[in-house]
């Protein structure tokens, strides 16, 4: 891996600094991603495991930001970890590690709540902007890792494309140079013929989630519904609530599954 890493990175995570704790069974790849990314923009690497079940440890004891962690692993694979913390009510933010021969889990992980996935050759500046989305509970994909999931869901029957059509303010990114993906040309148009609110989601509420499902940021779904970047924050958390997920690609993922 190339250590290289560029400073064009114009997000604010907000943090003086972002602390990561990277889980992988191997060593070399620990090592690698260490001297990726620890000391850029004011990331610091507090700690490593080699296993889910270590890592579950080393978050409760360290409180990271974001753990980079590898989807296969032995003992206590990361799904599994990541399952856990979702069981104990953590909002831990974890950026999966995969490689090409895990399809079968993407779209289990995003259901269970992982922000982000990486495969495992990105660019360092990938990793690096990733980890200070993910400070930011925005999500990146790699490009790979996108059209996987565009072919997963046709598959499955579900929503994983949702990931392709994204935003770059709490949205999803799609580029490799970490530039924001925007909505594509006629999406509101296509937003405007779908079913109804499920019940118990109001009118408005669904406009909302139907606007971030096509990859709108606050400010876009604001504007589009002449409603403040507040009250968007504010429906966005009564869907989360309702429709039982924890973040922008899940409500996605969700409100497409429905019908929106």
């Amino acid at each position: 891996m190339d250590a290289m890493v560029t400073t064009e990175h114009a997000t604010e995570t907000g943090h003086g600094r972002v602390r990561v704790l990277l889980v992988d069974d191997e060593a070399l790849m620990r090592a690698g991603l260490r001297l990726m990314i620890d000391g850029t923009h004011g990331i610091e690497v507090i700690g490593e495991a080699a296993d889910g079940g270590t890592a579950l440890e080393q978050i409760r004891a360290l409180d990271p930001d974001v753990v980079l962690m590898d989807i296969r692993m032995p003992r206590m694979t990361g799904l599994e970890a990541l399952r856990a913390l979702r069981e104990e009510n953590s909002e831990m933010r974890v950026v999966m590690l995969t490689a090409f021969d895990t399809d079968e889990f993407l779209l289990e992980a995003l259901r269970a709540g992982a922000v982000s996935f990486l495969l495992k050759d990105s660019l360092p500046q990938e990793v690096v902007d990733a980890v200070l989305d993910a400070a930011d509970d925005r999500p990146r994909f790699s490009p790979d890792v996108l059209s996987r999931l565009v072919r997963l869901a046709s598959a499955d029957g579900t929503a994983g494309s949702a990931a392709s059509r994204a935003d770059a303010d709490g949205g999803v990114r799609s580029r490799a140079d970490g530039s924001p993906a925007g909505p594509s040309a006629g999406g509101s148009e296509e937003g405007s013929i779908s079913s109804p609110a499920p019940p118990g989601i109001t009118e408005r509420e669904w406009e909302v989630g139907r606007l971030v499902a096509q990859g709108l940021a606050n400010p876009e779904v604001g504007e589009a519904l002449f409603m403040s970047v507040a009250t968007v924050k504010t429906h966005l958390g009564r869907l989360y609530h309702k429709l039982q997920v924890t973040n922008r690609v899940q409500l996605a993922i969700r409100v497409l599954e429905l019908g929106g």
